[in-house]
């Protein structure tokens, strides 16, 4: 039996608004690092399926809002995750 513990942690920089944002060729990802066992990390991009930049900021700020709600014990409160 294992005694781990998933936590959230969300590393936002406020003078970024794009922060895990990549556009490829006009379309918006959402690109962030997981870290399923304490000696790994995978890198995930996921499609936002959008070209607006303002969608794109929208759909990434409830992606994490909607982590943060799903995962026990978060160490980041839901209400902190959206930058403005």
């Amino acid at each position: 039996m294992s005694n781990l513990i998933t936590l959230a942690s969300l590393r936002i920089s406020e003078t970024n608004p794009n922060h895990h944002l990549w556009n490829n060729n006009g379309t918006w990802f959402l690109h962030y690092t997981v870290y399923p066992t304490p000696f790994t990390k995978e890198r995930i991009r996921r499609s936002l399926g959008t070209k607006d930049v303002k969608v794109a900021r929208e759909r990434r700020d409830n992606f994490f809002n909607h982590l943060a709600k799903q995962t026990p014990n978060s160490a980041v409160p839901a209400g902190q995750i959206a930058v403005a």
